[in-house]
Formats: structure tokens, sequence, C-alpha cells
């Protein structure tokens, strides 16, 4: 069985925000008989059963939504409870929650601390930037609350990133929506682009181009390099360090197939990408499938194998290698068609030749200073090792005295 690690949506597309370019909300069509999503004790238990019962040395849940803290601290304290109840001796086990960060609270705090969650708040920038797009259900600003929720994470200790949807809102602000981060003391930093179509296939008015992703990727860099390299994390920027240097892919966007993870519903159906919740490809349920049937499924299998049915053009790209046709989500024949190009391919390529040679060189850094630290320490002279009296034995081992053998040197 090859790693794969669970994306959970416990409340389905349910959230106490309505954000205009959110994707996941029309997800809720998929269960129209049912009022309100939430997942059951019985599906937690039977998803976090099968799962880490699978022969892995590693087990990753990302806790996503809608927005996932609408189940309640007490769910999160059942899923750490059912974690340490079926998992075995060796095995590392790993949350992420993705959130809004307004149900954020100082009891859910503590919890994500002792357990050692990583938390991703999404942030899009300042007040005026952050809450064009990011509203309550009621159409209210939602920055105050975002804000006050990562309070609460900092006062208990808990590890946390901001992921930033780049939109039209904040596109041209690169510089600034940086800015703002790092000054806040944000240093562990994501953006994505916003690229939505309306049913004719073009981009809705929130969404952004290739050429504008390009040009905000290339600024956002321009700021981080070289000042920022050793104190701002930036996830893309991270992964593509990782490929150059250890040749493994740490974001599903970059690598040849899309086979990584399963998508869990709030009832337990199984799909293989959030962009991808739809009826044809939906594998099973976790109270019913297996997760081998579900990895050798046909559909899942093919879903998988539409990232390297990319575009000829691509072949001829010297970027291939870290962009493999871009998320199929992006081109705009989907997983129909996916050999179109994406949408966002003439940034994704304005960005690698603006920053290729630097990555290159950031990379062979890292190998330096992996070898260096592999390096033996140099051997040092019993008097350079501490303070050894005359007439104590010489620290080399040659039984004579300190003062009849190196001391005398």
């Amino acid at each position: 069985m090859d790693p794969f690690s669970l994306l959970v949506k416990p409340a389905g597309a349910d959230c106490n925000f309505r954000c205009d370019y959110c994707f996941y909300l029309e997800k809720e069509q998929l269960y129209p008989n049912t009022e309100k999503l939430r997942m059951s004790e019985d599906v937690l238990e039977a998803m976090v059963r099968s799962y880490i019962t699978t022969p892995q040395p590693s087990y990753s849940f990302g806790w996503q939504g809608g927005e996932p803290l609408l189940m309640g601290l007490e769910f999160f304290r059942k899923a750490t409870e059912f974690q340490q109840k079926y998992g075995r001796s060796g095995a590392s086990v790993s949350n992420g929650v993705q959130t809004n960060a307004a149900l954020i609270d100082a009891p859910t705090a503590r919890h994500f601390a002792r357990y050692n969650y990583l938390v991703g708040c999404s942030l899009d920038g300042p007040a005026s930037v952050h809450d064009y797009y990011r509203h309550t259900v009621n159409g209210g600003p939602t920055h105050s609350m975002v804000m006050q929720g990562i309070n609460h994470l900092r006062e208990h200790g808990v590890d946390f990133n901001i992921l930033v949807l780049v939109s039209r809102a904040n596109v041209d602000q690169a510089r600034e929506v940086y800015q703002y981060l790092c000054d806040h003391g944000f240093y562990h930093q994501q953006y994505i682009p916003c690229v939505e179509y309306d049913e004719k296939g073009n981009l809705l008015p929130y969404a952004i181009n290739g050429e504008e992703w390009g040009k905000f990727k290339c600024e956002l860099f321009d700021q981080w390099y070289p000042d920022d390299v050793y104190k701002v994390s930036i996830r893309h920027f991270d992964a593509i360090l990782q490929k150059l240097v250890d040749g493994q892919y740490a974001m599903c966007n970059m690598s040849k197939s899309c086979n990584q993870y399963f998508v869990v519903e709030h009832n337990g159906d199984i799909y293989p990408c959030d962009f991808f919740v739809e009826p044809a490809l939906k594998l099973g349920n976790v109270t019913r499938t297996g997760w081998t049937e579900a990895q050798t499924s046909p559909i899942y299998r093919d879903f998988g194998a539409n990232k390297a049915r990319w575009n000829e053009a691509c072949d001829s790209c010297p970027h291939l290698d870290l962009c493999h046709g871009d998320c199929v989500k992006n081109r705009p024949g989907g997983a129909q068609s996916p050999t179109e190009l994406s949408v966002l391919c003439p940034g994704i390529r304005m960005f690698y030749d603006h920053t290729r040679t630097h990555f290159g060189e950031l990379a062979e850094v890292v190998r330096q200073n992996r070898m260096q630290a592999a390096q033996p320490p140099p051997q040092q002279s019993p008097r350079q090792r501490g303070k050894v009296g005359r007439n104590d034995p010489c620290p080399c081992g040659s039984g004579k005295k300190y003062k009849k053998c190196c001391a005398a040197s």
C-alpha cells in the first residue's frame, strides 16, 4: 500500500463565514436532505480506526471545511482519544486544522497545544483587503475575529501558519500583504491563487489570471530574497527547495500524479481531492470501504493519472519538473479534459524564469550546510578539552601523568 493522508471535512461545507470566493460552499448540494452536516462519532471512529491500522510509518489528519471548528472542542477530543486508542507503538500521528480562526477560544487552543496540532489560519492581509471578500453569514467584517483567534493560539504556544488566498482584492499588493504579515510576526506563510470559473468556463470576477499570479509571486519573492530567507518560511518556496535538494514533492500541484490523499466528507464518503468532490468520483464510504479498495479503485487511479496528461507544450518547458502542468483544477478542461494548459501557466513560467537561478543557489547552500553538519568535530588536544591537573592521569589515555605526557608537549 502506498502512503497517503486524509483531508477530513467533519462539518462538510457548513461554515460560519460566507466568503464570496469559496468553492466548497456549493458542496452542501450533495446532501440535500441533511440540514446540518456533522460527522457522527461512529463515522469518526470508523475513519480513524481503519486509517490508523494501515501499514504506514506515519498518519496525517487534515481537518478542513467549510469550517471544521463548527464541530466543537469535544469532537477533537474524541478524535484524539480514537487516535490514541488505535495507534500502535512507534507510529507518529499528526493533526492539522485549516480554519478561519473565528471559533478558536482558550480551551480549543490548549487542546491544540497539548497534542501538537498545526493550525492554518486564513488571513488575506490587513482588514481593508481581508474583509473585501471574507464576510460573516450576515455580511459583516471578519478580520478582527480572525485576529482574536490567532491571539489565543499565540497565548497557548500553538504552532500556526497563515494562508493567504490571492484574489482580485490583493493580487496587486504582494509587498503590502507580505509586510503586513511580517510586521505581525507571522513568519510561516502560504499563498494560493484564486482560480474559479463560471458555467461558461470564464474566470469569475474575484479570480486572477496567470500574468497577475506571476507578477504577484515575483514581487513576493523579491521581498523575501535574500534578506528574509532564514527568517520567513513560505510554503511554496520551501517546497521548491525540497524538490531541488531531496527530489521530493511536498505539494501535490508540483508532482506528477494526484494520488497523495483522500477526502472524507462528514458522512464518511470518500473522494480523491477536495477540488473534485463530485458524485462521479465518489470512491466509497469509510464505514464499508477499505483503504486498499479505495486506493486501487480504477476511478482513483485514473483521476491521479490526469496530472500527467498535460498539454504537449509542457514537454518543452524548462520548469516542467517543478510544475508538471499545474493542478488539474486550474486547467480549464478539468478532469474531463486535462490536456488544456493551466490558466496560470504564463505566471508560473514568469515566476520560475525570475527565480530559478536563485533557488538553485539556495539549494547548493543547503547541501553545503548539510555536509558541514555531517562532518565529525575536529580533534582537540587534552588542554583544549578542559582543565586537567598536572598530576592527574593524562586524558589521552597513555597511562602517564598529565605533566609527563601531553602537558610537556
